[in-house]
């Protein structure tokens, strides 16, 4: 896995702050319910210390995969984003054509994503739909419940 991971600088301390979590919070936890239930006695049979192991094994899982996603993390700069065509970064304002609904989206990277902020990913149907189109064009998207033509209206 070398491929390269664009993130925001928001999305950058927001994933520092989540291995941050991980080493200094949940990792002591861990080690401290390993320890009490290994003086609970005979851990061939002790459920405790077989479940504290398999969690601590799941966590430094989950570091080591947010370890991986940082090293091959590229801050976005945001101040050199061009507007003329969609791009990541850009808030696209998009009019559904078959109902005349009215949407307005900011495409941001995957780990990034969240639908209720406005904020949809680069790899989604609408957003591959919309890269590299310019305001006052049309494009027929597909999406799971048929296509959808819908119209560019601004690009900010």
């Amino acid at each position: 896995m070398s491929d390269i991971v664009y993130i925001t600088e928001e999305g950058l301390q927001k994933l520092k702050g989540e291995i941050d979590e991980l080493r200094l919070v949940e990792r002591p936890k861990i080690s401290k319910m390993i320890a009490e239930a290994r003086d609970k006695g005979d851990l061939s049979e002790n459920a405790e210390y077989a479940a504290a192991k398999e969690a601590q094994g799941m966590l430094e899982m989950k570091i080591s995969r947010l370890e991986d996603i940082l090293s091959r993390s590229r801050v976005i700069d945001e101040s050199k984003i061009d507007t003329s065509t969609v791009r990541i970064l850009n808030r696209v304002k998009i009019k559904n054509r078959a109902n005349s609904h009215v949407m307005e989206y900011q495409i941001v990277p995957e780990s990034e994503a969240n639908l209720k902020q406005g904020k949809i990913a680069v790899n989604s149907p609408i957003a591959m739909g919309l890269i590299g189109k310019k305001v006052g064009e049309t494009v027929d998207i597909k999406v799971p419940s048929g296509v959808i033509p819908f119209e560019i209206l601004s690009i900010s």
